[in-house]
């Protein structure tokens, strides 16, 4: 077993990443917290690859991070990169969301998961995206899940995220959908 730090402090990301990659020879383990990496990438694809080959580099182990955010058309793709930052709560996120797009007819909205996998000197091994297509509602629907999960509705399973079992939302999300497309690769370079 060879291990994969993630580049979080968040235990909780830690354990939904090990949701996604058990049956692998990897050990994943959370960088240490006196390790901060700054955000400064223009796109979640950036963020990702910086976060990566950062920790990977410090740290002279493997490392995989993601970096991920809902995405509303008729807010210029607001909040975008400051997702997590639009507010100081998740309730104060979603009801800025929610008064910015007042009674505007389109939303249109998706969210974007980016992944990417360093290798110990820091170069990138694997990098991909998952796109998950959906609305925002007009009031929060649903109790599971975190962030803006109420009012993230998927026309397709005709339910926001905070309706869906843990299991579909794993399936379905744009963690789900890059994880899918990864995890080939990843075993690949398993030790």
């Amino acid at each position: 077993m060879r291990n994969l730090i993630v580049a979080t402090s968040n235990p909780g990301k830690l354990q939904e990443m090990q949701e996604y990659l058990i049956g692998l020879n990897w050990t994943l383990k959370l960088k240490p917290p006196e390790i901060e990496i700054e955000e400064t990438g223009q796109t979640f694809l950036e963020n990702a690859i910086l976060k990566a080959s950062q920790v990977a580099k410090a740290l002279e182990e493997w490392a995989i991070a993601d970096d991920s955010g809902l995405a509303v058309e008729a807010l210029n793709g607001a909040p975008g990169l400051y997702s997590a930052r639009y507010g100081n709560s998740d309730r104060a996120r979603i009801e800025r969301v929610l008064k910015e797009l007042g009674d505007n007819q389109n939303r249109q909205a998706k969210f974007i998961c980016a992944i990417a996998v360093a290798r110990p000197d820091g170069s990138i091994a694997l990098e991909t995206e998952g796109i998950c297509q959906g609305e925002i509602l007009k009031t929060p629907q649903g109790k599971q899940g975190f962030g803006y999960d109420p009012i993230f509705y998927v026309p397709s399973h005709q339910q926001t995220f905070a309706q869906m079992t843990p299991e579909l939302k794993r399936d379905v999300s744009h963690r789900g959908q890059a994880f899918a497309t990864l995890l080939p690769k990843l075993k690949k370079l398993s030790p």
